[in-house]
């Protein structure tokens, strides 16, 4: 098991994670819950609130293309 020690940044403390247990993905957004001596750090989820504030703050296209409708065969039993 990897030990490793806290130290000062700035106005926080800060942890090194090793590398063999380092995300693949530096930038990756984490979640820290501390549960009495117990601090666990885990990749972010985001429920369907967060993914809405997301998708609005997504540029609006300069146009939209438009498409004629397309007229579908009736099926047998229709």
């Amino acid at each position: 098991m990897p030990i490793t020690r806290v130290f000062k940044s700035g106005n926080s403390q800060a942890v090194r994670i090793p590398a063999d247990l380092a995300y693949a993905d530096p930038s990756q957004e984490l979640t820290i819950t501390r549960l009495g001596d117990v601090i666990t750090i885990a990749p972010a989820t985001y429920g369907m609130r967060e993914a809405v504030a997301l998708l609005r703050a997504m540029p609006t296209p300069p146009t939209v293309e438009l498409h004629d409708r397309i007229e579908m065969p009736a099926r047998p039993g229709d």
